[in-house]
């Protein structure tokens, strides 16, 4: 069994309610069955919804659906850097929809933070099964898959490009009273600095926002 990751950058962020009782959702597609995803891989809709099901009761009902921010490495959701509590994963045709609470942990604060400097962020769905590859070189992910969670929070396409501009006018990304990660925004300042070739900027974008993200 591989850990299976599917980035979704077309979600939306929405803001309900004011004052105290302001809250942050995500919603869109979190999952898509029956086509051939931009990683070669598809999921057949009757193994995506017996699956929802499953996570929907054991997870979500009970109030135990939770997302990260960034791109873990493993199938377990680390408490330390759940960022969203995921509240309703419902079926559309062949995708799932779903939406999720942003929450007041830490993670939780510095993703607020993040797209309110303008950081467009998107969703991964988690999870673990078997690939069987077709004579088209499609790998169908197969009836053992599991979800570990239906949408971490990772870099849109077009983040590191905010993120790096953010960096480079001196933004201060606050939670909690604080400043967020200084010494990682500095270094990352620096680094940015010394690629005086813009074709080389281009190129570690996304890794500079990656990084940055792997130490707060």
């Amino acid at each position: 069994m591989k850990l299976i990751t599917e980035e979704i950058s077309k979600v939306n962020f929405i803001t309900e309610g004011k004052g105290r009782g302001k809250k942050l959702y995500i919603e869109g597609v979190f999952l898509q069955g029956g086509i051939k995803n931009r990683n070669g891989r598809m999921y057949p809709v009757d193994i995506l919804e017996k699956e929802c099901n499953r996570y929907n009761k054991t997870f979500i009902s009970q109030g135990r659906a939770l997302g990260e921010l960034g791109h873990p490495e493993g199938p377990t959701v680390n408490l330390d850097r759940v960022s969203h509590k995921i509240t309703s994963l419902v079926r559309e045709g062949n995708n799932f929809r779903g939406k999720a609470t942003l929450l007041s942990t830490p993670m939780g604060k510095i993703a607020q933070s993040l797209l309110g400097e303008g950081v467009k962020l998107g969703v991964s769905s988690r999870g673990i099964g078997s690939l069987q590859q077709t004579r088209e070189g499609v790998n169908i992910v197969g009836e053992d898959f599991t979800l570990a969670t239906a949408a971490d929070i990772v870099a849109d396409p077009s983040a590191p490009d905010a993120f790096v501009s953010g960096i480079m006018e001196g933004k201060d990304w606050v939670w909690d009273g604080g400043i967020l990660r200084e010494k990682y925004a500095s270094k990352t300042y620096k680094t940015i600095n010394t690629l005086v070739d813009q074709k080389k900027l281009d190129e570690q974008k996304l890794d500079l926002f990656n990084q940055f993200l792997s130490n707060i």
